[in-house]
C-alpha cells in the first residue's frame, strides 16, 4: 500500500490524500489520465511515476520542471516511508507513506455460514420480483411499477 498526501504550500498540513492498495504503477501529473491529478503550472502533464518493485517503491521523474527530494533534483530514486517530494522547483509537495494506513482497520464479525445462508434465503423471499422486458419497458409485477429504460 502507498498513500500520497498533497501538502499545503505554506503550512505543510495535509490538503488531500490518495491511497493505492495494489497498483504496480501510480502516475502523477496535470493530465486527466493520471492516477493523481494536480493542476499547477509547474506540474507536467505526466510528471512522475511511482513503480512498485519486489524490493520496494521507486520514483521516476518525467517532468520538464523536475522533481525534488530534500531540495535536490532527482531522476530516479527509491522511496522511503515519510519522504516528501516536490513537483518542480517551487511546485506542490507530496508526502509519501509506504505500507502505512492512516485509518485503523475495522473489525468485521460474521455469523457462521449456516446463519448467513438462512438470512440470504429470507431476504431472497422478501425481495423476489419478476421482471419482464418488452420494447424498452421493464415491469416490476410484484410492486406494480413500470420503469422506462433506454436499451439502445
Amino acid at each position: 500500500m502507498i498513500t500520497l498526501t498533497l501538502l499545503h504550500p505554506i503550512q505543510s498540513v495535509p490538503v488531500q490524500s490518495w491511497c493505492f492498495e495494489s497498483e504496480s504503477v501510480v502516475r502523477i501529473g496535470r493530465s486527466n489520465d493520471n492516477d493523481v491529478i494536480i493542476y499547477s503550472a509547474v506540474v507536467s502533464r505526466h510528471h512522475v511515476e511511482l513503480w512498485n518493485h519486489p524490493y520496494g517503491w521507486e520514483i521516476i521523474n518525467f517532468g520538464a520542471n523536475g522533481t525534488y527530494v530534500d531540495d535536490r533534483p532527482i531522476a530516479q530514486v527509491s522511496l522511503a516511508d515519510g519522504m516528501t517530494i516536490r513537483l518542480g522547483n517551487s511546485g506542490p509537495k507530496i508526502r509519501i507513506r509506504v505500507g502505512a494506513t492512516t485509518v485503523p482497520p475495522t473489525k468485521i464479525t460474521r455469523p457462521p455460514h449456516s446463519e448467513l445462508a438462512d438470512k440470504k434465503d429470507e431476504v431472497s423471499k422478501e425481495n423476489s420480483t419478476t421482471w419482464s422486458q418488452t420494447g424498452g419497458i421493464i415491469e416490476d409485477y410484484e410492486h406494480g411499477a413500470l420503469t422506462q429504460i433506454d436499451l439502445d
